[in-house]
């Protein structure tokens, strides 16, 4: 096959790949706590093709030259990571007592759910938005995200009173509750972890997970009390920018289409090669 063909059909199969990502970013600009993705690209192996040495030359004919006598043919490109973008997104005040918004980039909650196996696993989320439920044999109430998984707190999944009027939540994680006979009860405090490599986490649905077989020390720390900062009544968004997005599209679609252009010019040549007599 022509190189040029295979240059070309190699990147627009990694173009896609960016495309969706992209794709994919958009579909969340409006999940509260997404952290989008960025896609970067490497160069594939290439050939250096030198010309043939010409004896005619004269060494002055050559000086002062800083690239090699010839062409580099290459292979394309390639999809060689997806990053996950950990700055911040907008905070949207809601006035809700139970939304919870985390103002230092790379910090996330930790929320616990069940595998396949019935095994407890920890997962990671910035998506502040929680509820209460009916804890299983208990008369408390078990906070939770919007999806069922339980909220962790420093000693295990947080416990509200079930007879509570009042819900506060100090910009440290700390909760307090207000009964209905206006004493105040301590719940415990949110556990919030420090994303040291974030690249190493698992995208598992709108939440993290440190994947299978990675020592959580490489990935996750606790956090540092004294950077802890949350604001009770309000709710991160996506640090998804549209208008970036929408860009980055119509500059794949131009690129697809060279690459695809460049394909059929390179299947016109080769009609032309084959059909002289």
């Amino acid at each position: 096959m022509n190189t040029s063909m295979i240059n070309a059909s190699v990147t627009m199969v990694q173009l896609q790949q960016k495309l969706d990502t992209t794709a994919h970013n958009m579909a969340n600009s409006n999940t509260n706590g997404f952290k989008r993705r960025n896609v970067q690209f490497s160069d594939l192996l290439f050939q250096q093709i030198d010309n043939k040495f010409n004896n005619t030359f004269s060494n002055k004919d050559e000086a002062g030259r800083l690239t090699p006598a010839g062409i580099r043919a290459g292979s394309g490109a390639r999809v060689s990571s997806t990053a996950i973008s950990l700055e911040m997104g907008a905070i949207k005040t809601t006035e809700r007592a139970l939304d919870i918004a985390l103002l230092s980039p790379g910090l996330f909650f930790q929320v616990q759910t069940r595998d396949s196996g019935g095994k407890a696993v920890t997962e990671y989320t910035r998506d502040g938005a929680f509820y209460l439920k009916t804890a299983k044999g208990q008369n408390d109430l078990e906070l939770v995200t919007s999806d069922g998984k339980a909220v962790m707190g420093g000693k295990g999944p947080i416990r509200i009173p079930a007879g509570y009027k009042e819900i506060s939540i100090g910009q440290n994680g700390n909760i307090s509750v207000t009964l209905s006979n206006g004493r105040v009860v301590n719940s415990g405090r949110l556990a919030v972890v420090d994303a040291v490599h974030p690249q190493l986490l698992e995208a598992v649905g709108h939440n993290f997970r440190i994947p299978a077989g990675v020592n959580s020390n490489q990935v996750l720390r606790a956090a540092n009390p004294a950077s802890v900062k949350m604001q009770q009544g309000a709710l991160e968004m996506s640090n998804v920018n549209a208008g970036n997005e929408m860009t980055d599209i119509i500059n794949m679609q131009r690129s697809y289409q060279f690459n695809a252009r460049t394909i059929t010019m390179a299947d016109q040549m080769m009609g032309l090669v084959n059909g002289i007599r």
